[in-house]
């Protein structure tokens, strides 16, 4: 289990920290629209594992950082 909030507010984070809109990253994404980034943020929904991956590999950070079990974004690279 992890926690949402600290998913929600690292995601919200690294989108901010990118320049990158909701919509943008929904469509980098192939999500339907931005409000599934949206309720990603506001821990309405969760994202697929598939898109999950995608987020990770399109900030370059760890799936782990993006859950909260590491605060090292970049423990992925060795």
């Amino acid at each position: 289990m992890f926690n949402r909030q600290t998913f929600a507010i690292r995601l919200k984070q690294l989108r901010k920290q990118n320049n990158v809109s909701m919509q943008k990253l929904a469509e980098a994404l192939n999500l339907k629209s931005k409000a599934a980034i949206s309720q990603f943020e506001n821990c309405v929904n969760l994202p697929s594992l598939d898109t999950l991956v995608a987020l990770a590999d399109f900030f370059d950070v760890s799936i782990d950082f993006l859950l909260g079990r590491t605060d090292n974004p970049k423990s992925h690279q060795l």
